[in-house]
């Protein structure tokens, strides 16, 4: 009786050493991009990109760029986000797409860290994975970036500075400190700042970043008007999120201080328009999300094909024709798609 028992129990531990085998293997596959080609005709396949938050103005501009890259391409894709800016309803509407059996998930996540066990899950399926402002996503076959966020963050500060003419005191915003390229941004304005601009001080003994707008106009308002009553000599403020801008405007605005903090951000032309041509926000550095979303597909169509993807690939649309790729955490495909919008030039953009 006791060696049947022991038999059985050598035939269980043989079973899990079998399947933890299996797992291992597979795990070291995930990242083989030849492994995701699929069988089936393109016109069956689903590419469904999951944001933040699909009612954003940014986010309604992405939309634009992926029915256009499945209008073009005749794919099926889909956009979807959680009704508010939360990493848990993320999370649920990745997990729908898993389980509706999509070929490609597209994701610009809340918090990189939240969504790792479900894209990890879904490339155990056989999902094509690409994410999007995540360069430190581990769980993804492809990261897409409009430049460096070393590049973007530094050409913020160099806007800031020319126009509180490189002195005095400034503040930033982010969404949230779990937003990697958000805090990447902050942390190389920080970095330009202290080279390249020794007469300008970061408040809050030069804390990044010094508030959190939680991706919502209202907090960035209140958050702004609590940092400029806190430090009156203020002189200039920058926001990463596309929310936080307008609401760092609407308290410069309310405590009559247009013009006298200079306001420089991320955001959409047509959403900031009216603090442009007041002067209340002096600049806006971005990329166009419509583009980002494209570049996104395209990326995932390729895989699915069994096309390469990496230095020089053409992605199909403005500012990702010629790409480069950096290998860090994960393989991160850099555009060049920076724009920069003012009062002189800000007519031009509809979006």
């Amino acid at each position: 009786m006791k060696m049947k028992k022991l038999f059985v129990l050598m035939m269980v531990f043989a079973m899990v050493l079998s399947i933890g085998g299996g797992v291992l293997a597979a795990d070291r596959d995930l990242f083989d991009i030849s492994n995701y080609k699929s069988d089936k005709d393109k016109s069956e396949w689903t590419i469904a990109v999951v944001t933040k938050d699909n009612t954003a103005p940014w986010f309604k501009r992405m939309e634009i760029g992926v029915n256009e890259f499945g209008e073009k391409m005749n794919i099926n894709v889909i956009q979807k986000g959680p009704a508010n800016a939360d990493a848990a309803s993320q999370v649920q509407v990745i997990d729908d797409m898993i389980n509706q059996g999509v070929d490609a998930l597209c994701v610009v996540p809340i918090d990189p860290g939240a969504i790792e066990a479900s894209l990890k899950n879904a490339m155990f399926q056989g999902i094509v994975v690409v994410t999007h402002e995540a360069s430190n996503q581990v769980n993804t076959l492809f990261d897409v970036e409009a430049f460096t966020a070393d590049d973007f963050g530094a050409a913020l500060m160099d806007a800031l500075a020319s126009e509180m003419g490189e002195k005095g005191k400034y503040a930033m915003m982010v969404a949230y400190t779990t937003s990697t390229t958000h805090m990447e941004y902050a942390n190389a304005q920080k970095t330009r700042q202290l080279e390249a601009y020794p007469e300008m001080q970061l408040v809050n003994d030069g804390a990044v970043p010094s508030a959190l707008s939680e991706e919502s106009v209202n907090t960035a308002y209140e958050r702004a008007k609590e940092i400029i009553k806190a430090n009156p000599d203020l002189r200039g403020f920058t926001g990463v999120a596309s929310t936080d801008c307008p609401g760092i405007a609407m308290a410069v605005e309310e405590l009559g201080l247009a013009g006298r903090v200079k306001i420089v951000g991320v955001g959409t032309p047509n959403e900031f328009r009216p603090y442009i041509n007041a002067g209340t926000i002096s600049k806006i550095k971005l990329w166009d999300p419509k583009d980002a979303g494209y570049a996104m597909c395209s990326i995932a169509a390729k895989i699915l094909s069994g096309e390469e993807v990496g230095v020089g690939s053409d992605l199909g649309v403005e500012g990702y024709r010629n790409v480069s790729l950096v290998k860090g955490a994960n393989r991160c495909i850099i555009g060049q798609a920076d724009i920069e919008i003012a009062a002189d030039n800000i007519d031009r953009y509809d979006f």
